[in-house]
């Protein structure tokens, strides 16, 4: 599918051209102006938007937040919209993109769409904001996050070269989680913690975390790998390359299209197209570092989220397998015919999910936003609170 964003004006290509090409992103030269336009439009979020309209959503917790955690807001924000926006995109792009899902097991490693290169320009635009961000307030955030700015903006750049363009809408949809998690994280601010809101929304963060981080993701990344070896198989069987006798796997990456019978307009055609577009730059096949560098790059994130769920199952195993509540603890006034048996049991749920959604919470925002204030106050320390307070 064609970028539906209109082509970068000629003097941006021409500024950009030279630059992409040095660094082997010649894809890059058609969409500077995404990267740019996604890049501006964070920071204006982050520095303009949420300081201006923060306070008239939440006036009575916005404006008496300290510098630290009114930073992090600001964060949040760019990051919830961010997550957002782009999941919707992806997911658009997953469905709509007939010639995305044409593709050869090749063609998926070194084939290029308009409509994928878009993802990896809002990715690229956003890590670039987050980039600048996590270098101007390291002292604030930790050296984490500007790790792990410097490896995503590096990952996901690929999608220029292009390599494995075919997936950047898929690892992007790791990120439906996190709309849930800065809801969680916003709910904590705004004194909702422990919250019928807050519950429903742990719900839907440790299930969606689940099915897109583990179950999507660990499939889809066997695929890439076999995408991976088959291409470099490729690339290893034509042999070395020299300036004499240059590498050519053009032929074996990418299969014909007979565009006149599956295609009934133009703009198909130029879509079908486009697949090849660089295959010139990418003739010579897949260098081996390459391949290494993105393995290891998506063996950790998985693990990191593996390890992440395993946390906030420990959590929630720890809780159930806590003592019952004691006389004293039970809230008075219940109603006549209520089971307390049953009432047990759902509190420990609701408690066993707000827990573990704020570990997730601690665990992932410490690495990747920061966020090093003292924890929040559980769903169980709010009920105690509560009970307490009642005494």
């Amino acid at each position: 599918m064609l970028d539906p964003v209109p082509p970068a004006p000629e003097w941006l290509r021409e500024i950009v051209r030279p630059w992409a090409l040095r660094f082997n992103l010649p894809a890059l030269t058609d969409h500077s102006h995404e990267v740019a336009a996604s890049f501006i439009g964070y920071l204006l979020i982050h520095y303009v938007v949420s300081p201006w309209l923060s306070p008239k959503l939440f006036p009575r917790h916005y404006p008496n937040l300290n510098k630290r955690t009114r930073l992090n807001w600001d964060v949040h924000v760019v990051s919830l919209v961010q997550s957002t926006f782009i999941n919707a995109v992806a997911l658009w792009v997953l469905f709509t993109d007939d010639e995305r899902k044409s593709m050869s097991s090749g063609e998926r490693v070194l084939g290029y769409t308009g409509s994928c290169a878009l993802i990896s320009s809002l990715a690229v635009g956003y890590f670039i904001y987050d980039l600048i961000v996590s270098t101007i307030y390291v002292k604030m955030f930790g050296i984490g996050m500007l790790f792990h700015a410097i490896s995503a903006l590096w990952v996901f750049s690929f999608g220029f070269r292009p390599f494995v363009n075919f997936y950047a809408p898929v690892f992007i949809l790791y990120e439906l989680s996190s709309p849930f998690l800065n809801i969680h994280w916003f709910l904590d601010k705004v004194n909702m913690t422990g919250s019928n809101l807050q519950w429903y929304n742990g719900m839907a963060l440790l299930v969606v975390f689940f099915c897109c981080r583990l179950l999507w993701g660990t499939w889809q990344s066997a695929l890439v790998y076999i995408d991976m070896f088959n291409a470099l198989q490729h690339t290893w069987s034509a042999g070395p390359s020299s300036p004499l006798n240059p590498v050519d796997i053009t032929a074996q990456i990418f299969q014909a299209r007979d565009d006149g019978s599956v295609c009934i307009n133009e703009a198909c055609v130029r879509a079908n197209a486009e697949i090849i577009k660089y295959s010139n730059y990418t003739a010579g096949g897949v260098p081996t570092w390459l391949v290494a560098t993105y393995v290891t790059s998506n063996l950790i994130l998985n693990g990191l989220n593996y390890y992440w769920f395993s946390k906030m199952i420990e959590t929630v195993m720890k809780r159930f397998r806590g003592p019952a509540k004691t006389e004293t603890e039970k809230v008075p006034s219940e109603k006549p015919g209520h089971n307390k048996e049953n009432s047990t049991v759902e509190d420990l749920a609701q408690q066993a999910v707000l827990d573990a959604a704020d570990k997730l919470n601690r665990e992932e925002g410490s690495l990747f936003l920061g966020d090093n204030e003292q924890p929040v106050a559980s769903g169980v320390d709010s009920g105690l609170s509560d009970v307490r307070n009642r005494k």
